[in-house]
């Protein structure tokens, strides 16, 4: 005689209860996503449990509050900048290679099949964007066509002869710009990626870097009474500065040794520098597109830049 027995799955009482929430808000069905979320939450209740704290267990804050009300006013006010600040950063693009090359070939296909409108800027479903290049890299794309599909315009980025494996990303295949990189966490490659900030849950690149550093200055305001917190973010507001007066990010400060258009240029050169004055102004005032790609500069202007600075280059402003 032969017994069959069947196993049946057992079910948690929590299933049927996540997956009817699952299916009211999608966004929590990603595992990361939802531990993002969960940590944004996290924050912002640990914050409002240490002001309630500060307002149980003092009870002359009360009657200030009561007396100056402009006190409540100015913290709420500081507070809401925080949060607005805080998930406009978190839900920001740091600009992904991808969009960008889902930009330019679009405006590509617009241009051969309307010659006319090849001047006007690519647009996509969620807004316009301009993709742009610096340098004399505008003038070698007009003498051939005014729009370049994506491996093209990346090739025309890098000096002559560089092997399309040195900036093709081996993880989603996509050729990479000058100071790009693909984030494991996120899985895409960013534009000028810096680093991947776990408090927000997102990357930042070239698209929200400013929405960072702004984040920061703000939380300062904010966290004044705790002094551990104000060095951290200090300290942390510092570098950051420094690394947008001198136009690099994290990974290329890190890692500089390991990037291979990098390793031949000597250490206190920043290739990418434009001057102090004219780095913080791109930075935070002409930045038109978040696509706004960088070349690399040529071996005449590597050594402009690696001369050291003499008393007519303060005069000519040339750190400026």
């Amino acid at each position: 005689m032969t017994i069959v027995s069947i196993c049946r799955p057992v079910h948690s009482p929590w299933d049927q209860p996540m997956d009817r929430c699952f299916r009211i808000f999608p966004c929590l069905a990603d595992p990361a996503r939802r531990s993002s979320l969960c940590l944004k939450l996290a924050l912002v209740t640990i914050h409002l449990a240490y002001a309630g704290v500060l307002f149980l267990f003092d009870g002359d804050l009360i009657e200030k509050t009561k007396k100056e009300p402009w006190y409540t006013v100015l913290y709420l006010l500081l507070f809401v900048l925080t949060l607005i600040q805080y998930f406009a950063t978190s839900f920001s693009s740091p600009g992904y290679v991808v969009d960008a090359m889902m930009t330019v070939n679009e405006s590509n296909v617009v241009y051969r099949k309307a010659p006319e409108t090849s001047n006007q800027p690519a647009s996509s479903k969620n807004g316009s964007f301009v993709v742009s290049m610096e340098g004399n890299q505008m003038g070698r794309n007009s003498s051939g066509s005014n729009a370049t599909s994506w491996s093209k315009l990346v090739a025309e980025l890098y000096p002559y002869g560089t092997t399309i494996r040195t900036w093709t990303c081996t993880y989603c295949n996509v050729e990479q710009p000058p100071r790009a990189k693909h984030c494991h966490d996120c899985d895409k490659c960013v534009l000028q990626f810096d680093h991947h900030c776990v408090w927000l849950g997102n990357c930042i690149g070239q698209g929200n870097h400013c929405r960072f550093w702004w984040q920061d200055a703000i939380m300062i305001l904010l966290l004044i009474t705790l002094a551990i917190a104000l060095i951290f973010l200090l300290l942390l507001l510092l570098f950051h500065s420094y690394l947008i007066l001198t136009n690099q990010t994290t990974y290329e400060l890190v890692r500089r040794r390991r990037i291979p258009y990098l390793r031949a240029i000597p250490e206190r050169v920043h290739p990418f520098s434009k001057g102090i004055c004219r780095n913080l102004y791109s930075f935070c005032c002409a930045r038109y597109s978040i696509y706004d790609l960088e070349s690399l500069p040529t071996p005449q202007e590597i050594e402009e830049k690696s001369k050291p600075y003499t008393c007519s280059d303060a005069v000519t402003c040339r750190c400026c």
